[in-house]
């Protein structure tokens, strides 16, 4: 049997879109990965490796087989009840079966199953060498590469992401013909684009990195990523600043280049009036370049760009580099002070122009709607109603400046600098910006709480109105981002102690909206036509759904803190008044849980549970209202009675407090009373009045501890 070798596969093309290089080799590994362990050819999978460049897509894979084992082929045919007739004799059904497989009736063995007998058919296949399935293989992988929109080139029938100018196929040191994309395989491969153009022989499967490497091509993006990260580090020294190097643009930077080459360079500083975001935004999102900031952590008047070449004049590429970005922040600097002729709340009138969405009017109305939220949840929790009513009256008043015309992702950064210069407070000016926030995943809410109070706000305004006018999310599809919207919100309530009811602000949200909205989420009837709307009822099913869409949120988000499901719906059993509270419930059973007494004491409510709902099903005799100390039979039932009395007492102060913990840490103690007295009695006593006392004495014991949660979900 021939000896494993080493795989490779490279696929050499035009320049790749960055931001789907990651995808492109994760996919294509997984393809061909996937491929081979479905053959059954042996394969070093755990060790197979993706590289990608903006010029190629390549696999590595140890250990793979040359040959395919032999394949085992099972065909099943008919039941044998319709196989043989009453003599025992194949049926034609049968001789058909045996005929199509070209095998003898005598040749089929029986399957016995669960649900009968059958005959299969058991052929025994050679297994094909690789090199006559790898083309194959790698042609279907690269098919199922995610690309929504495929290209064509020349006169070619096929397509890709890009146009296509060599393949690889190297087993060992040995070339798997074939042909792919229109492309025989070969050995020849070719390096950096301009620092090695010429055709690069490659040896064997193993020798292809390093063989790049040499052709001034860093193939593996977890070495390009470490070569930027020092190259910047470098360039930096003889700024005398600190690079601001995120992972974002440090992906991005090694998905545009094969031999990165870091170049320090320089701007005029007078630019440095422009605030220092919208710098820095032209810098990173639209050329690429890395900020440079001073030993104060102001932006400092350098940056670095990084060259796909080490050239032999570096001058001229750093001079390339200040003159493209000369011309970018003209342009910021201009937009900042034409800007700045206009004071920020001049710019109310011009929002009743732009429509928010056609059922929901315009920006002004989404504007008047968060003004009025945003008076109410102020009055909640603290903060000047007059405060709040300014920040919500120009919280959308930026999105019209120059400024975030031209640059979308610093709305709210702007709205805080023109605020700031149009004599608004410190705390408005601040909100403006801070209620964005999260502005993504693993971002912090909001610091201030007005900003909280103006996210919340808008948050609300926008799950309302969206869900109103029928645009929810469905499947995988959320346009509106409308699952990150409710996640922020809940984690403002929760992260902010905002102590604010969700429903009841669900339901002022709903409040707001015009009926035209309401409307325009109700499908019409069977018939088509459309059906009389009821806003009271429409509301009301908007805010149970849109209350469940919220706490949907919430599993993702304690499952991630290390809770579990029993937790949130022993919490979710009792309906909090508030997200607040849930969350502080929540980790209270999460202590609880840690109790040497919690799960027997989970398991005694649970058991609770399950006689009080079977005495209300099977109409049983109905539970006391009081529990009567003159029907106690035994001395457990007395010591139930007045443990439960005393931990009442106990429990009252902390309970008014919200301590949820201290609650459930002095119910732990009930654990050897409830264990007692379901070893000593029976509960369903024949004497009626001692059996309902009982019954009496299990309720208080099970709203003692809903008083918290419902830990028999536990």
């Amino acid at each position: 049997m021939a000896k494993a070798k080493s795989l490779l596969v490279e696929l050499g093309t035009e320049e790749l879109p960055p931001q789907a290089l990651d995808a492109l080799g994760a996919a294509f590994l997984r393809g061909l990965s996937g491929a081979l362990a479905k053959a059954g050819v042996h394969a070093g999978l755990d060790a197979a490796r993706a590289y990608v460049t903006p010029r190629r897509l390549a696999v590595h894979i140890p250990d793979v087989a040359a040959m395919q084992p032999a394949q085992t082929l099972e065909r099943r045919g008919p039941a044998l009840a319709a196989g043989l007739d009453a003599a025992g004799q194949p049926t034609p059904a049968l001789l058909g079966f045996a005929h199509s497989c070209g095998v003898e009736v005598a040749a089929l063995e029986r399957l016995e199953t669960e649900k009968g007998a059958w005959f299969v058919a058991r052929t025994v296949r050679p297994g094909q060498p690789l090199a006559a399935l790898l083309p194959g293989m790698v042609d279907e992988a690269l098919k199922s590469l995610p690309i929504p929109r495929p290209m064509r080139w020349a006169d070619h029938d096929y397509s890709f992401v890009r146009p296509v100018h060599w393949l690889l196929m190297l087993h060992g040191d040995g070339i798997v013909d074939g042909e792919v994309l229109g492309l025989a395989s070969g050995r020849r491969s070719y390096g950096h684009r301009f620092m090695h153009p010429q055709p690069l022989h490659v040896a064997d499967a193993d020798s292809w990195l390093d063989a790049m490497r040499m052709a001034n091509v860093l193939a593996d993006p977890r070495e390009r990523r470490e070569r930027i990260r020092t190259e910047v580090a470098r360039a930096a020294v003889a700024t005398g600043g600190t690079p601001h190097l995120d992972e974002a643009l440090l992906d991005e930077l090694a998905n545009l280049t094969e031999w990165p080459v870091a170049v320090a360079c320089t701007f005029d500083s007078a630019f440095l009036d422009v605030p220092s975001e919208a710098l820095v935004a032209t810098m990173v999102v639209h050329q690429k370049f890395v900020p440079v900031f001073d030993a104060d952590g102001r932006l400092s008047e350098h940056f670095i760009g990084v060259a796909n070449i080490d050239s032999a004049e570096p001058g001229a590429i750093r001079r390339g580099y200040e003159r493209v970005i000369r011309p970018r922040f003209a342009d910021a600097k201009f937009f900042w002070d034409t800007d700045l002729k206009t004071p920020l709340a001049a710019h109310r009138a011009a929002l009743a122009k732009v429509t928010y969405q056609q059922a929901l009017g315009s920006l002004a109305d989404k504007s008047e709607r968060i003004g009025a939220l945003a008076r109410s949840i102020a009055g909640q929790v603290g903060v000047d109603v007059e405060t709040a009513s300014r920040a919500a009256s120009l919280c959308k008043c930026d999105l019209l400046t120059r400024m975030v015309g031209e640059f979308p992702e610093l709305q709210g950064v702007m709205g805080r600098h023109y605020a700031a210069r149009s004599g608004e407070t410190p705390a408005v000016a601040a909100a403006l910006d801070s209620y964005y926030r999260p502005r993504f995943g693993g971002d912090a809410i909001a610091p201030d709480r007005l900003g909280q109070v103006l996210s919340a706000a808008d948050r609300l305004d926008t799950l309302a109105g969206i869900f109103a006018v029928g645009l929810k999310p469905s499947g995988s599809k959320d346009p509106f981002a409308l699952r990150r919207v409710a996640l922020g919100l809940a984690r403002t309530l929760i992260e902010g102690e905002l102590e604010l009811g969700l429903r009841a602000s669900l339901e002022a949200a709903l409040q707001q909206l015009p009926e035209a909205a309401l409307a325009a989420g109700v499908k019409p009837g069977k018939n088509g036509k459309p059906v009389p709307l009821d806003p009271a009822r429409r509301r009301a099913e908007l805010r149970d759904e849109l209350l469940a869409f919220v706490i949907e949120r919430l599993h993702g988000y304690y499952t991630a803190q290390g809770f579990d499901h029993g937790q949130l719906e022993a919490v979710l059993a009792v309906d909090p008044p508030s997200l607040l509270d849930f969350d502080r419930r929540l980790r209270a059973v999460l202590a609880f849980g840690r109790l040497p007494e919690a799960m027997k004491l989970a398991a005694a409510n649970k058991r609770v549970a399950n006689i009080l709902r079977q005495q209300a099903e099977t109409g049983g005799v109905a539970v006391a209202s009081e529990v009567d100390p003159a029907c106690f039979e035994h001395d457990s039932e007395r010591e139930l009675a007045a443990a439960l009395a005393s931990a009442r007492q106990d429990t009252a102060v902390a309970l008014e407090a919200r301590d949820y913990a201290a609650v459930l840490t002095r119910l732990a103690r009930l654990q050897a009373p409830v264990d007692a007295f379901f070893d000593s009695v029976l509960v369903n006593a024949e004497d009626l009045r001692v059996r309902a006392n009982r019954l009496a004495l299990l309720a208080q014991l099970k709203a003692q501890f809903a008083s918290v949660a419902d830990i028999a979900l536990l």
